[in-house]
């Protein structure tokens, strides 16, 4: 096994950082891997927004319902949807480029490469001995962190990642099995077979937390899961995105 995939395969979100930070060199760095990250068509619609400011940090700690972590890191990177640049490219080419802009295609190109050149940024900063936490938390309320961050029209922040040294290595959550996850040449859609395969995650699953936290939880992952679903969160997203610009055709 080499080092890429030793690194991948030891992947866990880290949620308790040292007082230290990353160095100027660190972060460029990383965001140069994100930037190596594929890009669909070379469009490269996505920005990267560096937090360092500790009131901004703690202002979307709060947005993010308390995460002490979003403020208390190494570095706090949000990953943002960005077309805003692609409207300057229409006037400085004179083309017509509000329709392909505002379609729901691009909406999802940009949305992949954000998410691509994240992972890389992710791989990167562990690879270098560090941990991250993606946070979602912050699309709480994303007009607050549009006017925190100053983002213009068609630029939507998607999420951010807590970067630092590890001050706890928490264990590695198990994953769903592999034949649950991997399907050849179509779509397995036997019932049967993947209501057996999740109750035996949810065996896998429950001991895990019985082990992590000495029997306070045994949750098992549809359990879990299905109460996060049938709790409505974050509703609002749908036309916050299209009042920015983005995802009206």
């Amino acid at each position: 096994m080499n080092e890429v995939i030793s690194t991948l395969l030891n992947h866990r979100s880290i949620r308790h950082f040292q007082d230290k930070p990353l160095t100027e060199e660190q972060v460029k760095t990383i965001v140069a891997c994100a930037q190596s990250a594929s890009t669909s068509s070379f469009i490269q619609a996505y920005s990267i927004i560096g937090v360092t400011e500790k009131e901004k940090k703690q202002k979307l700690a709060e947005i993010a319902r308390g995460q002490a972590y979003v403020a208390n890191n190494g570095h706090f990177f949000v990953f943002c949807a960005d077309l805003h640049r692609h409207e300057l490219i229409g006037r400085m080419e004179n083309k017509d480029v509000l329709p392909s802009i505002e379609s729901t295609e691009k909406f999802m190109a940009a949305l992949i490469d954000a998410a691509l050149a994240a992972q890389n940024a992710a791989i990167a900063a562990e690879s270098m001995g560090l941990g991250i936490c993606y946070i979602g938390g912050i699309r709480n309320n994303l007009d607050e962190v549009k006017k925190l961050l100053k983002t213009p029209d068609r630029v939507i922040p998607l999420f951010g990642m807590a970067v630092g040294y590890p001050e706890k290595i928490t264990d590695q959550k198990p994953r769903l099995p592999f034949a649950h996850i991997y399907h050849e040449n179509e779509y397995e859609q036997d019932e049967a077979r993947f209501l057996n395969q999740l109750e035996e995650y949810n065996q896998i699953t429950s001991s895990y937390y019985d082990k992590r936290t000495g029997g306070a939880r045994k949750d098992r992952w549809t359990e879990q899961i299905g109460e996060m679903l049938e709790k409505k969160s974050r509703m609002y997203m749908k036309d916050f995105v299209q009042k920015n610009k983005l995802d009206l055709h």
